[in-house]
Formats: structure tokens, sequence, C-alpha cells
């Protein structure tokens, strides 16, 4: 390991909650929904032996919604959950945001 290298820390499901406010929890929830109807979609095309193509185009999009939800989670987390933690004087949030950065690639 390098200088200055923070260590590299196994983060599993750790346990802690996040208090959403209605109105974000009502959008995020919004957005699983549309996802969830285009996995459905994509179900559906399969049993219906639609065209490769067609399919490939649908799961892009769909790859591309649940990339889009995750960076919205993301960025409240960093706003909200890694500030009010660094704030606190726990820096160890780093860690974990470089974690579950890492998890995201």
């Amino acid at each position: 390991m390098k200088e200055n290298e923070p260590e590299t820390v196994e983060m599993p499901g750790s346990g802690k909650k996040t208090v959403r406010d209605e109105a974000k929890k009502k959008q995020l929830l919004n957005r699983l929904n549309r996802i969830e109807g285009q996995i459905r979609g994509l179900k559906k095309l399969i049993e219906t032996d639609t065209y490769c193509t067609d399919i490939l185009v649908q799961a892009s999009a769909a790859r591309s919604a649940l990339d889009a939800f995750s960076n919205d989670v993301l960025g409240c987390h960093i706003r909200g959950c890694v500030k009010r933690d660094l704030l606190e004087g726990k820096d160890e949030v780093i860690d974990e945001l470089l974690w579950t950065l890492k998890k995201l690639k």
C-alpha cells in the first residue's frame, strides 16, 4: 500500500438506515416502479420471441434507467449522509464512499 493511501475496507450490508422525506421516497419508488415495468416488458419480449436487437435496445433502456436511479441515490447519499458524517468528524465515511463507488463500476 502506498503512503497516504486509505486501506481497502470490505463493507457488506451496513445495517444503517437513511430516513428520506416522503417526496423523495415517492420519487424513488416511482422510478423503481417504471424500471420494474421495463423488466416485465423485457420478459414479455422473450416470451413472444421478439427479435434480438429489439430486446437489446429495451434492455439498454432499462439499464440506463437503473443507472440514473443509482446516481440519484448516490447524490443524495453524498449530499446527506456523507456530508453529515464528515461534519460530525466521522472520517471513516470516506472509506465507505470509496468502497461504494468501486462497487458501482
